[in-house]
């Protein structure tokens, strides 16, 4: 670990780690025509799809981390190019369901080949993706993911005194 990062902040480090991966899958995925934010939209729908899920589009947004108005204008544009089909729920007729074409299978298929490749990449200095230390590794990221924040504190509640 250099210098500059054992001196920095856990928020900048997930930072610069979350933007080293986004633009590593951008390039990498970008060759089958996806973006990084779609191809986390069709894995996370095949995957889904594979435990026999057919998911709305705000359950997909719930799954991803994506916001639902996002996770609508990725899925208009994949069914555009014919990866995507968007049918009504029958049970919900205001929500879309979501699920992979052949093509869009088939183009996930080979994007989550990919991606997995750069995974390999990036969990070989921890012993790789099934080591124990990646293993505690993925047990501490999903406990910071579920830690709820709220951006409506104010951190500096000093400035509410100086505004009266």
């Amino acid at each position: 670990m250099s210098s500059a990062a054992e001196s920095a902040t856990a928020g900048f480090l997930v930072w610069r780690l979350s933007m080293k991966w986004r633009v590593a899958v951008d390039r990498a995925v970008a060759p089958l025509g996806l973006t990084h934010a779609q191809y986390s939209l069709m894995a996370s729908l095949y995957g889904m799809s594979r435990s026999g899920l057919r998911p709305s589009q705000r359950r997909l947004a719930d799954h991803t981390g994506l916001e639902p108005l996002y996770v609508s204008k990725l899925a208009r544009a994949l069914e555009a190019a014919g990866l995507v089909a968007r049918t009504r729920d029958p049970s919900d007729p205001r929500a879309m369901q979501l699920s992979l074409t052949e093509q869009g299978r088939d183009v996930t298929r080979r994007a989550i080949t990919v991606v997995q490749g750069l995974l390999d990449q990036l969990l070989e200095p921890l012993g790789g993706q099934d080591s124990a230390r990646t293993r505690q590794f993925n047990r501490e990221l999903a406990t910071l993911l579920d830690v709820p924040l709220d951006v409506s504190l104010d951190p500096h509640p000093e400035n509410d005194e100086e505004q009266s």
